[in-house]
């Protein structure tokens, strides 16, 4: 198993949400504090805090990727265009392998948000 996947998903089985997950997995190819990053990621999970819309994988991988090649300038021009392009290509790749980048169509929960309380992590909560 690649060994970044292995990082998330024990992350994952620790409590962290998706987000944070995938986030802490491309720690070492970013320059912030592993305290930061979790603190950056922790409302992107459940589909931005439970609303089920962008996945907070996804999320999380956005966010390894603006720490990476983002902009801290008002960019208007190759610099933006090149990073969406990054966005845009990283999106089809997910989708392509998970049918969607929104949370609750990949989860199969069918319309809405959910209540914001987290699901419990227990034995069956990483069977289903």
């Amino acid at each position: 198993m690649n060994e970044r996947r292995k990082i998330a998903e024990e992350a994952f089985k620790e409590g962290y949400n998706c987000s944070q997950s995938v986030a802490i997995a491309f720690a070492d190819l970013v320059n912030i504090s592993k305290e930061e990053l979790l603190r950056l990621c922790a409302p992107f999970g459940g589909g931005m805090g439970r609303l089920r819309e962008v996945c907070g994988a996804f999320s999380g991988s956005l966010v390894i990727l603006g720490l990476i090649d983002g902009y801290a300038t008002p960019e208007t021009g190759d610099k933006k265009a090149e990073l969406y392009k990054k966005v845009q290509t990283l999106a089809s790749c997910f989708e392509e392998k998970h049918g969607s980048i929104v949370c609750r169509d990949i989860m199969g929960l069918g319309t809405g948000h959910s209540a914001p309380t987290p699901t419990p992590r227990t034995a069956d909560f990483y069977t289903s």
